[in-house]
């Protein structure tokens, strides 16, 4: 069997079909385009439903595609079964209404089977076709596949309710009874039963009858083909792999993953197996998703991506990882699919970026909220209750954003099952606060309704001070409950003070960090997040360290390097709006940012891309503002005067009568709620990271400043440095001519490499041709030749047809343990009736392997060197029959 890379299959699939006629599809976005009925593309065909039902008519009817496709409805069998991913790619070829059975099915055979292409053992395929359709079943036949490798099946008929609809042939191939989970004599171990043996390859749907509304089947006036080839399980086979974990699609993630825990290793351990699979699965879904426009969130295609994450997180810490690490395994994600998805790799550092700060979100709380199920799921097997209880469960997703599918594994893990009906009831009363509900992004506790009665005045300073020495505390809850003391514990404390020099998160703009410590200057507690109360305090989420009173006094602390950091990245956004509308154009409006410690991230409309000219153009004209040491200027006034004074305004903001006006010299002025620097030469250096589209007229750049700037290009600089010492270039800036020099010589090399190939061919040619045979039915030449493959092989007889050397040409060649065989027939003697492909699979069974091909030109594979001379020898009886 050929050594085949994924890259090398999904190409060689897309490269068959265009021989065919076919138009070759680009992967689309994972995130539907004016398609509600889907939140992910899950399949080939689900690009393609414009085009069969009718409403857009393709220019070429033949299509084909290697497409990127998310399924997430039994995401809890990922990682425990061989072949279950939440992120797969579909290979597919698909006909609007032209060809139909008699082409596909010869076409699928042919690109199965035959050396030019796949090349599969036909002796290990088998196939499944509808009982009434014999129509299907007779064309198999005619390709030569035998009786007992056909089986009828009730279920291969595609049939999703009203609309198209038709049987389906599955193809299966044999790996073999040592890859399988069930004995020789099960009743399941046949092509189609559960069984690990055999394994189905390739789907091709007839489309051809209309489920109708009053359910009968009526014929469609167009048949379509609509194909399906999982890509994961085709690499699995030709890598030999028993899962399609042990691809190339997979290990590297697995060995990253190994490098991240210092004490598993995959293939140890079952359990263990079960994390690296789940984390390599999950990271190229998160991945792509994230890279197509999606984010995480609590809704939709967000919750899955931020499922996703958190499920890889969890399984990071079975496997003793501790710290975030999955945004580190995207660029490794990026360099497997580089051959068809080079964007991956371009916009790695944005999605890193966001996975990082999702992961570190969760494991802010992941460690608690671990220690309290593990806590939880040892009480119940010591009551021998067999369930965990229903408010458990919803306090592990309120305060520790766990999901309940994972506390659901977790339990069943245990042997326990989880009280939905408890859950469900504290997640009803839940969503009855939802107008006043704060984001659980933050993997934080929920605003409750406790809240929405307080009223009380309390003071943001943090504009002017990062400290307050002596904060009332005004209110606390914990527990969902409003308390006049709170304790340590696994429950947060919501503190409003009177007074705070801790930003709530809004604008964009994260949450200030910090300390609450007492009049004997011990630490109380830490504050892990500030969001607005109903009534627009800011309401503190504090993991106490002592216990904390109502109407206590207590000095509070933001962390300020964290905050200078987020107050410089913060400026900069501002920056960057002016720099893009004065570059790209007014049209230019702010769709969104995110102001963290290590960098900013700004969504602004724009269609069409940016190009690398103007991006250059932005980061130096945010820079030259840096550079002018600019003061900044705060104004708080009314409405009206700070539209008078030109601010910019946000379309989805709604503004009250008093704003905040952020003036930043003669070159930006906007409405801002933040914390900014109070000079521009405080920011020192900005770059942009990255660049690209969102979403639908969405861009979106993320960007570092000051240390942050600093470090990345520093790290850019040891690059280039390394670069040059393997060069041996004396100065950097000699690296591109290096390189030049380098690319020419490499091309003289395999020019010169060529030529010798060519000679050395040649040179064989005049001692093989030498020997010519006398048969029965005309002259032959046979004989095993060193050439270093088939293209050599090719080139020989190319020389020996120019020169009619003889009727009939065999040629063998080994390279290590495969053999490839070559027959050519001269146009006479095809025509007295001698053909190539009938020859090749004579001889071919004696190298261990099988071929076809044309009447004057065959060729065939076979992994049993040994036999050359028995298929030399069977050549000439068989011309002397």
């Amino acid at each position: 069997m050929k050594e085949l890379t994924s890259s090398e299959i999904r190409q060689m699939f897309l490269d068959f079909f265009a021989e065919h006629g076919h138009k070759i599809e680009p992967s689309a976005s994972l995130v539907p385009v004016d398609d509600p009925t889907l939140l992910w593309i899950n399949s080939g065909v689900a690009t393609m439903k414009k085009y069969f039902d009718g409403s857009v008519v393709p220019e070429n009817p033949r299509l084909t595609s290697s497409q990127k496709s998310i399924r997430t409805n039994d995401i809890e069998n990922v990682g425990k079964t061989a072949r279950h991913h939440t992120l797969f790619e579909m290979l597919g070829n698909f006909s609007v209404g032209d060809y139909f059975k008699k082409e596909v099915i010869p076409w699928a055979w042919e690109l199965l089977t035959s050396d030019q292409w796949f090349g599969l053992d036909p002796e290990k395929l088998y196939i499944t076709v509808y009982p009434k359709d014999q129509e299907t079943r007779k064309i198999w036949e005619s390709l030569g596949v035998q009786d007992s490798h056909i089986y009828e099946d009730e279920d291969n008929f595609w049939d999703i309710g009203q609309g198209p609809s038709g049987p389906d042939s599955e193809i299966f191939y044999d790996r073999g009874q040592e890859m399988n989970n069930i004995s020789e004599d099960d009743p399941e171990n046949y092509p189609g039963g559960e069984n690990e043996r055999y394994l189905e390859v390739w789907n091709i749907v007839f489309s051809q009858f209309n489920h109708t509304p009053e359910d009968t089947y009526e014929p469609l006036p167009h048949k379509n083909i609509d194909t399906g080839m999982g890509l994961e399980r085709m690499v699995s086979i030709f890598q030999h792999a028993k899962t399609n974990f042990e691809t190339d699609l997979f290990l590297p993630l697995i060995k990253q993953t190994e490098s991240f825990s210092d004490r598993k290793q995959y293939g140890q351990n079952d359990a263990d197996d079960v994390s690296f699979k789940v984390i390599a699965d999950h990271i190229r879904a998160i991945t792509f998703a994230i890279g197509d426009g999606a984010l995480p969130s609590n809704v939709g295609r967000g919750y899955v991506i931020r499922r996703l994450i958190r499920r890889a997180v969890v399984n990071g810490k079975k496997l003793g990882i501790n710290h975030a690490f999955l945004y580190e395994m995207v660029p490794t994600v990026g360099k497997i699919m580089a051959s068809y998805y080079p964007e991956v790799g371009k916009n790695a550092d944005y999605i890193a970026s966001v996975i990082k700060s999702e992961e570190e979100r969760f494991n802010a709380t992941l460690n608690d909220g671990l220690a309290l199920l593990n806590q939880v799921i040892a009480t119940a097997k010591e009551a021998k209750s067999g369930q965990l209880d229903g408010p458990t469960a919803f306090k592990l997703y309120d305060t520790y954003g766990f999901p309940v599918e994972l506390t659901r594994e977790y339990a069943a893990d245990a042997g326990l099952t989880v009280d939905e009906d408890g859950f469900q009831a504290k997640m009803k009363k839940q969503q009855t606060r939802a107008r006043n509900a704060r984001s659980s992004a933050k993997s934080m506790g929920v605003q409750s309704d406790l809240w929405t009665d307080f009223k009380e005045d309390s003071e943001y300073v943090g504009y002017q001070n990062l400290v307050v020495d002596d904060a009332k505390v005004l209110a606390l809850a914990q527990g969902a409950a409003i308390a006049t003391d709170a304790q340590p514990g696994d429950e947060l404390a919501e503190v409003i003070f009177d007074r705070t020099p801790f930003y709530a998160e809004m604008g964009g703009q994260v949450a200030d960090t910090g300390e609450m410590i007492d009049n004997h200057g011990e630490v109380v507690g830490r504050i892990v997040d500030v969001q607005h109360a109903p009534n627009g305090q800011n309401l503190h989420s504090i993991k106490l360290e002592k216990a904390l009173k109502q109407g206590a006094r207590y000095k509070l602390v933001v962390d300020r390097a964290r905050h200078l950091k987020i107050e410089k990245n913060h400026t900069a956004t501002h920056l960057l709006d002016q720099a893009l509308r004065n570059v790209l154009g007014g049209h230019t409006q702010q769709a969104g940012s995110l102001v963290e410690q290590h960098y900013l991230r700004f969504d602004f409309n724009h269609f069409g891309s940016v190009t690398d000219k103007d991006l250059k153009k932005v980061e130096q004209m945010v820079n030259e503002q840096i550079w002018r040491e600019i003061q900044i200027e705060t104004v708080e006034t009314d409405l009206n005067s700070a539209k008078e004074m030109g601010a910019i305004a946000l379309f989805s903001e709604k503004y009250g009568d008093r704003v905040r006006v952020v003036k930043i010299g003669d070159f930006n002025t906007e409405f801002c709620g933040g914390d900014h620097v109070k000079n521009t030469n405080e920011i020192g250096l900005f770059k942009i990271v990255s660049e690209g589209g969102v979403g639908a007229g969405v861009r979106r750049i993320e960007a570092v400043t000051a240390s942050d700037a600093f470090d990345l290009l520093h790290g850019k600089e040891q690059l280039l440095a390394q670069t040059a010492g393997l060069l041996k270039a004396p100065q950097e800036k000699e690296v591109p001519h290096k390189v030049e020099l380098l690319l020419e010589q490499i091309k003289t090399l395999e020019q010169q490499n060529e030529a010798l190939q060519s000679k050395l061919t040649a040179q064989q040619a005049s001692d093989v041709f030498g020997h010519v045979q006398e048969t029965k039915q005309g002259t032959l030449i046979a004989s095993a030749v060193k050439v270093p493959g088939m293209q050599q092989l090719r080139q020989l007889a190319d020389s020996w047809r120019q020169k009619a050397l003889s009727d009939v040409l065999v040629l063998a060649t080994t390279a290590g343990d495969k053999v490839n065989l070559l027959v050519a027939v001269s146009d006479d003697k095809v025509k007295a009736g001698v053909k190539a492909g009938d020859l090749i699979k004579a001889i071919a069974p004696a190298i261990g392997g099988g071929g076809g091909g044309r009447p004057n030109l065959a060729q065939a594979g076979g992994k049993n060197p040994a036999g050359i001379e028995k298929a030399l020898q069977l050549a000439l009886d068989y011309l002397n029959q």
